[in-house]
C-alpha cells in the first residue's frame, strides 16, 4: 500500500480505518498497474494519468468514488456529481461487497471518461476508447 495512503487510513477513527484498508487493499489487488496517491487530500487510483477510483472519508460513512462509474451500469453504485461518477457508502467493512468491488473494479478499467484533460477540453468529457 501506498505510504500516503496508508497514513490517510490511520488518520481514521478504527472502524473508518478498517473500511478504508479494506478498500484499499482490494482496488491495489485489482488494479495492480494503477498509480495510488493522495489527490485532493484523499486516495485516489490513476491509470496512465486519469482518476478511476478512490475513496474518502464523509461524516458518518466512506464514500467509494469511480469516476466513470455512472457508465458501469451498476445498481450498487449511486450517481455522484454533475459528470459521470458514481459512488458507494459504507458504514461498517461488513457492508464491502468483494465480488461487487472486483466487478466494478474490472469495469473502472475498461469504462473511462477522459478525466485527465477535462480542463485542457473546457469542461467536456470524452469517452476513452481501447485498442482490442
Amino acid at each position: 500500500m501506498n505510504k500516503d495512503v496508508k497514513a490517510y487510513n490511520d488518520e481514521q477513527l478504527p472502524e473508518d480505518a478498517a473500511i478504508c484498508n479494506a478498500l484499499a487493499k482490494e482496488i491495489d489487488k485489482h488494479l495492480p498497474d494503477a498509480e495510488s496517491k493522495i489527490w485532493h487530500r484523499h486516495p485516489v487510483w490513476f491509470l496512465e494519468g486519469n482518476p478511476v477510483a478512490g475513496y474518502s472519508k464523509l461524516k458518518g460513512n466512506v464514500r467509494l468514488l469511480f469516476w466513470s462509474g455512472q457508465s458501469f451500469e451498476e445498481a450498487g453504485l449511486q450517481a455522484e456529481g454533475s459528470f459521470k461518477a458514481a459512488e458507494a457508502r459504507y458504514t461498517s467493512k461488513k457492508e464491502i461487497n468483494k465480488e461487487d468491488l472486483a466487478r466494478w473494479l474490472s469495469k473502472a478499467k475498461s469504462i473511462q471518461w477522459d478525466y485527465k484533460n477535462i480542463v485542457k477540453r473546457k469542461g467536456k468529457l470524452e469517452k476513452l476508447v481501447w485498442p482490442d
